[in-house]
């Protein structure tokens, strides 16, 4: 078997300065996609701020969905990687890659599927005629959204694992690039399409879909490219991706478990859509809104989160404990005190970060006691995230899979049903602290045990020795 001859910075280099040489491109890659994510529903919200924004709400079940898929079978893809690299095993590392490519096109397929057949569908089970907007523009809008975004969802799926295995090698600068070039791109696109500048037509809310997907593309288009020219610790060949039944099953042993707790959020949403659907469309798109906002403030934490994740895997691998504690540690104190600049900014200034959506004076009644009522949450959710990550990267997403179980559905969905029979939709937005601090719970204890399972027995066995 083919080995690493030179030790890789994962397993030497200070954890300080690794975490945050790893982490700041991500971080900065995904605020940029943040800044797209809210820039996207501003030019939404200027063509037609009800319907418009309506239809991306709308939407967002199905794109988390999509992210979902994406992210969590690399998040397994990567996971065994990591390991791989830190097990000096640079054959099966490629291998993985090459398998985590398999399941990309293998996930495109399914929103391929749903894009050309079931959008409709889905779009019609959730509206009904409700007062201040015209039920068919919205659905029209929210068809043509997220049919195009669907069967043009293989440039987020390749973007992702490219992203994922320069991340898992240290190449984050490398990866914060390939995201940039589709934000960036999108970001230029929108209003062109959106509004028909430069000459061409203009397309609405379509033009929106449009833009999204030649972003993703760009990116896509881009991550093969510097993967091939620069991840050099990774061979990526094309018999690599003819499926291998027993890496398949260890990438999806840990990835599953990550689709499935980030596909909860979708059901979260559909949910949350549905229960704010009773009030008004108002109440419905502050929900989107929120999404939109609150991603400047949870995106930086899962690029830190994804710059842990590689760090503790590789040591995991390596058997460097005291590596994967001080990455963790180091990890949480930073989520904390970001996630608390995050609540300063939507208690002090919840009308304008609303007013950049075109809100009217109904949706900023509504939205400014939710933003202030959510934002409670955050602090807990940040020390959440990290421990979550932790779980992943030592190959227990099981109980990460648990948490989400716990958190979205067995807690979040039933308070918010239940506070919206009060008849007040301000009731609503307390379901999230409540659930924020059940799940950060679980996540703490189920933390410890996976440490426990990891490491007691080594630190057992030091003891011994020492004696």
């Amino acid at each position: 078997m083919e080995t690493l001859v030179k030790e890789n910075k994962m397993g030497t280099m200070k954890i300080p300065k690794l975490l945050f040489t790893i982490a700041v491109p991500i971080i900065i890659s995904m605020l940029v996609q943040a800044l797209y994510n809210i820039v996207d529903s501003i030019f939404v919200a200027r063509y037609d701020d009800a319907a418009g924004t309506g239809a991306l709400t709308l939407a967002f079940p199905i794109q988390n969905l999509i992210i979902a898929l994406s992210v969590g079978l690399s998040i397994g893809m990567n996971a065994i990687l990591s390991r791989a690299l830190g097990e000096k095993k640079r054959d099966k590392a490629s291998l993985a890659a090459g398998q985590g490519f398999f399941l990309t096109f293998c996930g495109y397929l399914v929103f391929l599927v749903f894009g050309l057949f079931l959008t409709r569908a889905f779009v019609n089970m959730q509206i009904s005629d409700m007062e201040n907007v015209n039920p068919e523009l919205l659905k029209k809008y929210s068809v043509e959204y997220i049919s195009i975004v669907c069967i043009g969802s293989i440039g987020i799926f390749i973007q992702v694992t490219t992203e994922r295995l320069l991340q898992s090698t240290g190449k984050s600068l490398l990866s914060m690039t390939v995201q940039l070039s589709g934000a960036i791109t999108n970001i230029i696109l929108d209003p062109i399409l959106i509004f028909g500048w430069l000459g061409l037509p203009e397309m609405g809310v379509r033009g929106a879909a449009i833009a999204t997907v030649i972003g993703q593309l760009v990116s896509a288009a881009l991550g093969i490219i510097l993967n091939l020219k620069f991840n050099t610790e990774l061979t990526l060949r094309l018999k690599n991706m003819l499926p291998n039944p027993k890496l398949l099953a260890e990438i999806l042993a840990v990835g599953i478990p990550s689709v499935l707790m980030q596909a909860i959020g979708s059901v979260m949403t559909f949910s949350m859509n549905n229960i704010l659907l009773g009030f008004s469309l108002h109440a419905m798109n502050v929900f989107g809104v929120y999404f939109k906002l609150q991603s400047f403030v949870f995106m930086p934490i899962f690029g830190l989160n994804n710059g842990m994740v590689p760090i503790i895997a590789y040591n995991y691998g390596a058997r460097k404990r005291e590596r994967v504690y001080g990455a963790l540690r180091l990890a949480v104190i930073c989520a904390v005190s970001y996630m608390a600049l995050g609540v300063l900014a939507f208690q002090l200034i919840p009308g304008p970060l609303l007013s950049l959506f075109n809100a009217k004076e109904e949706m900023l009644a509504i939205g400014k006691t939710a933003l202030r009522i959510i934002s409670i949450s955050f602090i807990l959710a940040g020390a959440s995230i990290s421990s979550i990550g932790a779980c992943q990267a030592l190959g227990k997403s099981i109980y990460s899979l648990i948490v989400s179980v716990v958190r979205q559905l067995v807690v979040l969905i039933p308070s918010a049903y239940l506070l919206s029979l009060t008849g007040n939709v301000n009731a609503v937005w307390w379901a999230f602290p409540i659930a924020e601090l059940v799940g950060c719970t679980c996540c703490m204890l189920f933390l410890m045990r996976v440490l426990k399972i990891c490491f007691g027995k080594e630190a057992k066995q030091e003891n011994n020795n020492v004696n």
